[in-house]
């Protein structure tokens, strides 16, 4: 499919913007609710996708993440973290979810497939490669930071493996990236999961009923 019919198949759903990155756990469950939510719109509600970087304050010039950089973040953030998953993984039902964190994984190589994804291929396939990152982390504990572990997920959703290869090593998309989560920063988005709609926002997984609040105006 062409970018402009892509572009105007988007134009005939609603779209509601979500800011996030796949190592946050909380946008995991954040689209779970968002899907719940979808699954009892009458009219299709596609998703504007943001990326943001959660490992920015520990990323190095060169990309790559200094693991043992101070983020601010201890031992009882973790822990209180982890708690917040299992209440959120038990309310959605999510019980699936193998996974509770992912402080050592790097989501900049999904990032950039993501949007490279987006960018030449049809909406419902970038949907199904991006459900298919979630699913690869948070179900089957596999490293979306791992080329060949793209390159499967992409080629389960018709993309070529060539492509996700080409895209990873692209200075000029990596580059593009870095100014999207540079941008997301300058709109005021401080995290994630963050869902906005025509001005108004909400932050966190929120519930369906509040996303439905956030879209609908009720």
């Amino acid at each position: 499919m062409s970018d402009a019919t892509a572009g105007s198949e988007s134009r005939t759903a609603d779209r509601i913007t979500v800011y996030s990155d796949y190592v946050c756990p909380f946008c995991y469950l954040g689209r779970r609710s968002l899907s719940e939510y979808q699954s009892e719109r009458e009219a299709e509600l596609q998703i504007d996708w943001h990326p943001f970087d959660l490992r920015s304050g520990k990323r190095n010039p060169d990309a790559t993440i200094d693991h043992d950089a101070d983020d601010g973040k201890d031992d009882a953030y973790y822990e209180q973290a982890k708690q917040n998953v299992r209440k959120l993984r038990e309310k959605y039902g999510a019980e699936e979810m193998a996974v509770e964190l992912a402080t050592d994984v790097d989501s900049l190589p999904a990032q950039l497939v993501s949007v490279a994804v987006r960018e030449q291929y049809d909406y419902g396939t970038w949907l199904d490669f991006d459900e298919g990152v979630f699913e690869a982390l948070w179900h089957d504990e596999r490293d979306i930071g791992s080329a060949d572990v793209l390159v499967d997920i992409a080629e389960d959703v018709g993309v070529d493996g060539d492509f996700v290869r080409d895209a990873l090593d692209d200075d000029e998309r990596r580059a593009a990236l870095e100014a999207q989560f540079r941008e997301a920063q300058q709109q005021g988005v401080t995290g994630v999961p963050t869902f906005a709609f025509e001005g108004h926002a909400a932050r966190g997984a929120v519930p369906p009923e509040q996303i439905e609040r956030l879209v609908e105006g009720t």
